[in-house]
């Protein structure tokens, strides 16, 4: 199935400061992040952010929020996005809607998130070159893990160009932009 911006939600997971050193490949995947980030500030495509125990992992990246536009932040315990309640609320409030899914640790809170909402019966989309882990193993071992559960395994510009779907969009040369 290809992406619709009008059913989709963007999930920034735990890119934040104390952690993004430790994750491998870090400047790509905060990059691809960001792209996503924009795309769905120019689309307006709803953004929500998770932070993972920030007394010891830090705030968002500031890069990163500085391009998120209007969205919701949320602070955590769980590594499942879809276990806390107050976020579990916000990525369920609309019925029908596509979680995408960027951000890190990509074996531990992207996982547990990613597998959650897709065994409650939600469309969940992983960005591939948009998430990251410590070890790069780690990350395969979990791509291969949600692909299994059934989980659509995409890139940054997929998402773009299926938001898009045409380059007769009025948003077309702002979003071509981010990937040149």
């Amino acid at each position: 199935m290809l992406l619709n911006r009008a059913n989709s939600q963007l999930l920034l997971v735990d890119m934040q400061e104390r952690l993004a050193p430790a994750i491998a490949d870090i400047a790509s995947v905060e990059a691809r992040c960001g792209t996503l980030l924009q795309a769905a500030a120019e689309l307006a495509v709803p953004v929500l952010i998770s932070k993972q125990y920030r007394k010891g992992l830090g705030a968002t990246l500031p890069a990163l929020l500085a391009l998120a536009g209007t969205h919701q932040a949320f602070e955590k315990l769980e590594f499942s996005c879809f276990a806390n309640p107050a976020l579990r609320a916000a990525l369920t409030a609309v019925a029908g809607r596509n979680t995408i899914i960027c951000g890190t640790e990509a074996h531990v809170c992207v996982l547990q998130t990613a597998l959650e909402l897709r065994a409650a019966g939600h469309d969940v989309t992983l960005v591939a070159d948009a998430i990251g882990s410590r070890r790069v193993e780690s990350k395969m071992v979990a791509i291969e893990r949600m692909r299994a559960a059934g989980i659509d395994v995409v890139t940054s510009e997929m998402v773009l160009f299926e938001w898009l779907r045409t380059a007769a969009a009025p948003e077309f040369k702002a979003i071509s932009r981010l990937i040149r």
